[in-house]
């Protein structure tokens, strides 16, 4: 009696390995083989969410086939603590395994809903945007442009929800003034802002924000930045610059700033600007004339008349000797470089070529030659022949 007892239970437990050992093989082939999701998936860890929870949700958005084994597998790698928050995508037939590693690696969301306020040069703009899960890309789902348009349903719900993603981008060459009506645009924003800002001192970036960010901290923290990267080029500048003080730079790489939206070109400009005031020459460059007429507040959406070139205002260049008083825009790291670190030319002239850049020039005569092919140019496309040419465009 007790020798057969022995054998059944020697058999089931043999049974109970061999089970256990497939249920093991099994659970393996579950978390490293292929995911069971044929598209794209956008995971979203909300802050403080347990390995538990997440599992739960993934296995409900049909993103992993099991839950259990998902939670094994995490704590089996170690990281089950590991949970970063954010939105991320996973791509399709991503395995278990894999996505353990997105998930607990952080970084930049990828994925999700997520509004942008965009400050640029012509139009600031707040956008809705979403993910498209067959593509992994993002897709436009509304746009408000705050000085033209009536807020979209779908952007005044999107302000009121503290589950997405909000961020702030800040173009290179944009005025303080238009910083600050961007962030008065954001419903979502709280808190006065008592001044406008200096001219310059905030740095063109991506910001992210959230529900009930103040807007207050958000200037103050685009002035740390900046403050920090005029700082850190000034230190590395070239030597023999004709810049009093970090300040002057920084007016410099402004107007660098608003004369070319070409990287390369930047030192190049700079080049002339810097030789220009080391030969006692007056800068005659129209962003500052432009300056002077709308003091940041807005765009001059037109061409510069005779009168605004001859009007002595602070900042026209062709009136004034030397830099104007303050910046004329909030120039990025680039132009704040290439003022510091310009490329050494013997130009002093420069002058739209036709292609979006410019045609740089060493004597007057060359310039001549090169602003009538700018005009035949301007001749060929319709523009007005009588519209005034400087020297420096």
């Amino acid at each position: 009696m007790w020798r057969n007892l022995a054998s059944n239970m020697l058999t089931l437990l043999l049974v109970l390995l061999v089970a256990a050992a497939a249920a093991v093989a099994w659970a393996k082939r579950e978390f490293t083989g292929p995911g069971i999701s044929e598209v794209a998936q956008c995971v979203e860890i909300p802050p403080g969410a347990s390995l538990g929870a997440v599992s739960e949700r993934l296995a409900a958005q049909g993103a992993i086939s099991n839950a259990y084994v998902f939670r094994a597998g995490a704590d089996y790698l170690g990281k089950a603590g590991d949970l970063k928050f954010g939105s991320f995508l996973i791509p399709p037939r991503a395995s278990m395994e894999e996505i353990i590693g997105v998930i607990t690696a952080g970084g930049p969301s990828t994925c999700g809903t997520e509004i942008v306020l965009r400050v640029g040069v012509r139009e600031t703009v707040m956008l809705l945007r979403d993910t498209n899960p067959e593509t992994g890309a993002y897709e436009e789902v509304a746009r408000f442009n705050p000085a033209a348009d009536e807020r979209p349903e779908a952007i005044a719900e999107a302000e009121q929800r503290g589950d997405i993603r909000m961020s702030l981008v800040v173009v290179e060459g944009v005025t303080s003034w238009q910083v600050v009506e961007g962030l008065k645009a954001a419903s979502f924003l709280t808190g006065e802002v008592a001044e406008i800002p200096a001219e310059g001192t905030l740095a063109p970036d991506t910001y992210l924000l959230s529900q009930g960010s103040d807007r207050g901290a958000i200037l103050a923290e685009m002035a740390r930045r900046q403050e920090a990267i005029l700082a850190a080029e000034w230190e590395s500048r070239a030597e023999g610059l004709p810049y009093a003080n970090p300040q002057e730079a920084l007016i410099m790489a402004s107007i660098v700033e608003k004369e070319t939206s070409i990287p390369a070109e930047r030192p190049q400009v700079a080049s002339v600007f810097v030789n220009r005031l080391r030969q006692g020459m007056r800068l005659q460059t129209d962003p500052t004339v432009i300056y002077g007429v709308t003091e940041g507040r807005g765009i001059l959406d037109r061409g510069i008349r005779r009168s605004e070139l001859e009007a002595r205002t602070p900042w026209n260049t062709y009136q004034i000797d030397g830099l104007p008083p303050t910046p004329i825009a909030n120039p990025g790291r680039a132009s704040i470089r290439a003022a510091l670190n310009p490329d050494t030319t013997d130009y002093l002239f420069f002058v739209a070529d036709g292609t979006g850049g410019h045609a740089f020039s060493r004597t007057l005569a060359e310039h001549n030659a090169a602003v009538a092919r700018w005009r035949e140019i301007e001749r060929q496309r319709g523009l007005p022949a009588d519209s005034p040419v400087q020297t420096d465009q």
